[in-house]
């Protein structure tokens, strides 16, 4: 991970520490190194999600772009999947996504893109952190014509939705559903993508304010779409984050569909069909044990990488794998997108229920999720970097997968952007599980 750029762009609380400074800066030094790489002058798209401090970083970072000479796209508020596809379609050098995804308002972050919808790699992000925290190039202050122009598309939505429609043959005419848009990304797209697959749609928190996003709504806030969908007679409930780059399912009677679930039914789906490339599907260690049982069980390949969907997509693409993701919904569909996409999940999902004329209660029976516990430490970076050496927390863990035997696992890790360390497990005894989470994190609280 960088200095700058985490797992998932460079991220903080907007104007402290996440400030127009360093924003123009990032700006000014992806312009440089852009134009290094690059045989054409920079043309850089722009979008972001709803939240206030959105408008604030879009005019630092153009700021930053045109004093270096590149040209800015602005497409506005759309979801991160829809800046990812629209840098090719628009024929642009590479994109830039302003948004913190499922985290509160006061949060924002920068996340760059090639040319292709891929997160940039490495090392082009670290030539970028090196001018902006170590000054280690001279950035130029080009004038008159050598300056950049700002143009504004204002498609660009019904380009995606487009795009997204093209990914299905089938229509969903008789359904009711339910979208939760977390007061974010997809309240611009949602209910016109779906209306025109010919669902009736039934609406909540799609009025974004620039405070609301993901607040008490959306894919982090599951329960008030279940009662929706119950209480309305919906087929179903889909729920995304503040980017829509991840979608939570809801059955009829109110049944979350994690995101495991949701690939085991379009694995299945896709195998069926004959589509699913290497009989494959690419996982995290998060992913429940009931997803590696089940791919076991219907002879698919369950590759498992680290958390996080930029490991899956590299996973993805170095094997030519078609589909991925984890629990938490963020579904990678290689075949129609470069990134996780919650709408284009959703959309798939329905198809499948629409193509088998099963419900997705139905269609969730495919695999069964095992119990499972996860306890939150807030700890030090210190910590964080040093717990898997500790001599106590091994001896802990040890001692509890010797008892789980082969009807669970123990799973400790540190967050990729919080400051924690998370212990997860997994076994066929809820309370028996809870007890032994909180050994552990017992442990490492008192480290």
């Amino acid at each position: 991970m960088g200095r700058l750029f985490g797992t998932d762009g460079a991220r903080g609380v907007a104007n402290t520490e996440l400030s127009c400074e360093i924003a123009m800066n990032i700006g000014r030094a992806a312009a440089l190194v852009l134009s290094k790489h690059t045989e054409s002058k920079p043309r850089v798209l722009i979008g972001m999600d709803t939240r206030i401090s959105g408008q604030m970083l879009e005019s630092a970072l153009v700021a930053g772009l045109c004093s270096v000479g590149a040209d800015v796209v602005l497409v506005g508020v759309v979801s991160t999947p829809a800046t990812a596809f629209l840098i090719k379609e628009l024929n642009c050098t590479a994109g830039v996504m302003i948004s913190a995804s499922h985290n509160p308002c006061e949060y924002n972050g920068i996340k760059l893109f090639d040319k292709d919808g891929y997160k940039l790699p490495d090392e082009i992000e670290e030539e970028i952190e090196a001018i902006v925290l170590d000054k280690a190039v001279e950035v130029p202050t080009p004038i008159k014509g050598d300056l950049g122009r700002v143009e504004r598309n204002n498609d660009a939505v019904d380009i995606y939705i487009k795009h997204l429609i093209s990914t299905t043959d089938e229509r969903f005419n008789g359904m009711k559903v339910a979208l939760d848009c977390a007061n974010g990304s997809s309240s611009v797209s949602a209910e016109k993508l779906f209306t025109a697959l010919g669902a009736e749609c039934c609406m909540l928190s799609d009025k974004p304010d620039g405070v609301n996003i993901n607040e008490n709504c959306g894919s982090t806030h599951i329960e008030n779409l279940c009662e929706y969908v119950k209480a309305n007679g919906c087929d179903l409930g889909l729920a995304f984050d503040g980017d829509a780059d991840r979608c939570l399912a809801v059955d009829s009677e109110g049944n979350l569909v994690d995101g495991d679930k949701m690939i085991a039914i379009s694995a299945m789906d896709m195998k069926n069909r004959g589509v699913l490339s290497n009989n494959t599907a690419v996982m995290t260690v998060m992913s429940n044990l009931g997803f590696f049982r089940f791919a076991e069980n219907n002879g698919i390949t369950a590759l498992k990488t680290k958390v996080g969907d930029r490991y899956v997509l590299e996973e993805m693409r170095k094997g030519g794998h078609c589909i991925g993701g984890e629990q938490s919904g963020h579904i990678i569909y290689l075949d129609y997108a470069s990134t996780g996409d919650g709408q284009l999940s959703g959309l798939q999902l329905m198809a499948i229920m629409k193509r088998t004329g099963k419900s997705l209660k139905e269609l969730a029976t495919v695999m069964e999720t095992y119990p499972q516990v996860i306890v939150n430490v807030k700890t030090t970076n210190e910590i964080k970097s040093s717990y898997a050496d500790n001599e106590q927390i091994k001896a802990t863990i040890k001692a509890v997968e010797e008892k789980l035997g082969n009807d669970g696992r123990v799973l400790v890790r540190a967050s990729g952007t919080e400051p924690l360390i998370r212990v997860m497990l997994e076994g066929k005894d809820q309370e028996q599980i809870g007890v032994y989470a909180n050994q552990i994190a017992d442990v490492i609280r008192n480290i």
